[in-house]
């Protein structure tokens, strides 16, 4: 005789996952909106096109905190209705603007919070919290993917599209953004290990 908690188990776990989608869908929306807010947060200076912002943080988090899935459609939704010529990014929309010299770095941030994402997933798979050796594995994903990844891709189309060479794209786009982003990746990783327990399971 099948006891009634067993018959009861596939319809808890079916009526679940509509939940789950759910939260998935509005955490998505969230980071999406946080994204766009931390790029209007920005400072444009006079030796680059590309400016000082908030953005970068915000992919470390999306990826951190939402994991693989759900953040890197976070950022790419953005990037997305940015390309429909809606002014998401800096007040600025359209093609023109996401091929433009600084395109090289938008088009690899759902790429960057993919990736952070499938490094913060494995971390958290098992456990509700990571200590400091989680911590190392995850600030290493971040550098990697969130700052040395963008930079590679983001100076190789800047110098593609603009006709630098490459010392005077490191000096444009890398050395001077270099102490900021790798402080947005210490406070990521503290806020991703701070709050990614306190969030409900979203896969």
């Amino acid at each position: 005789m099948v006891s009634s908690q067993q018959t009861q188990q596939p319809q808890e776990i079916s009526s679940a996952q509509p939940v789950s989608w759910i939260r998935g869908i509005v955490f998505t929306a969230l980071f999406a909106a946080l994204f766009i807010l931390f790029s209007s947060v920005q400072f444009p200076v006079w030796f680059t096109p590309v400016p000082y912002t908030l953005q970068t943080l915000a992919v470390m988090l999306a990826g951190g905190l939402l994991g693989a899935f759900y953040g890197f459609w976070s950022i790419a939704l953005v990037i997305a209705l940015t390309a429909t010529g809606l002014p998401l990014l800096h007040g600025n929309g359209g093609l023109s603007y996401l091929t433009g010299a600084t395109g090289g770095f938008i088009w690899l941030f759902p790429v960057a919070a993919l990736l952070i994402g499938l490094v913060s997933d494995r971390l958290f798979r098992n456990r509700k919290t990571i200590g400091g050796k989680q911590s190392l594995w995850l600030l290493a994903a971040i550098v990697a993917f969130g700052i040395l990844m963008e930079y590679a891709g983001g100076m190789a189309w800047l110098m593609y599209k603009t006709g630098m060479s490459l010392p005077k794209a490191l000096s444009a786009a890398c050395y001077p953004f270099l102490p900021g982003d790798a402080a947005k990746a210490v406070i990521a990783v503290f806020l991703v290990r701070t709050l990614r327990p306190f969030l409900p399971k979203l896969r």
